[in-house]
């Protein structure tokens, strides 16, 4: 496996903490590096088992779903379209969460990086508190790129990602081209099926109105 960099290792400890942090992150600044990468480490722990089980939870009831269809038809072609929908979504879920429980063996790594790494613990803290400080801007600029959706609808990783990537082009000097990279690459390990395109026309529509603002 390609190592990794400190940055990359950084904005995934940021991503899958960021949703289980304290309500003021701010208290992050005051924490020993022992102590800030417990909690990192535990907040990532928890929304992958989070979004390993939803994935799941979703698989097994468009399962149930189209077992259902099936029971209850009379073998109308409408009804076996509408099963083998069902099931194709169920085997959908299923995939995105093997490949989500997948990342995991990378654990391992991120916990001794996050350790030992003095670069990797202040980067993943410089992306929570900037997405924390700028979090309404952030938004704003999120909504703005977004076609016929709202932020607030995205999935939880996904308005992650999207909050990492905007922070970093929009308050970290980060340029366009590597925080859209580094959020697409995110996007294939923790997103759905189709997330990685979905991220990357957001941030295509966010540079665009940036250019011509």
């Amino acid at each position: 496996m390609q190592r990794r960099k400190p940055q990359q290792i950084a904005r995934e400890l940021a991503l899958l903490s960021l949703s289980q942090l304290p309500v003021n992150p701010k208290k992050l600044e005051k924490l020993p590096d022992e102590q800030l990468v417990a909690k990192l480490v535990l907040g990532a722990v928890r929304t992958l088992t989070t979004e390993v089980q939803d994935t799941l939870d979703h698989a097994a009831g468009e399962l149930q779903r189209s077992n259902d269809r099936l029971l209850t038809s009379q073998t109308r072609a409408a009804d076996l379209n509408t099963a083998r929908t069902m099931l194709q979504e169920a085997i959908t879920y299923t995939q995105t969460a093997i490949n989500q429980l997948g990342t995991a063996i990378d654990f391992p790594e991120l916990i001794q990086l996050a350790n030992q790494d003095k670069e990797v613990r202040n980067y993943a803290k410089e992306l929570i508190l900037t997405v924390d400080e700028h979090r309404n801007i952030i938004d704003k600029i999120i909504s703005e790129a977004l076609v016929d959706w709202q932020v607030s609808r995205l999935a939880q990783i996904d308005r992650d990602i999207l909050h990492i990537a905007v922070a970093e082009m929009n308050f970290m000097a980060v340029p366009a081209s590597i925080a859209i990279n580094e959020a697409v690459e995110l996007a294939k390990r923790y997103s759905g099926d189709d997330g990685h395109r979905f991220i990357n026309g957001v941030l295509r529509r966010v540079t665009e109105h940036k250019q011509t603002a």
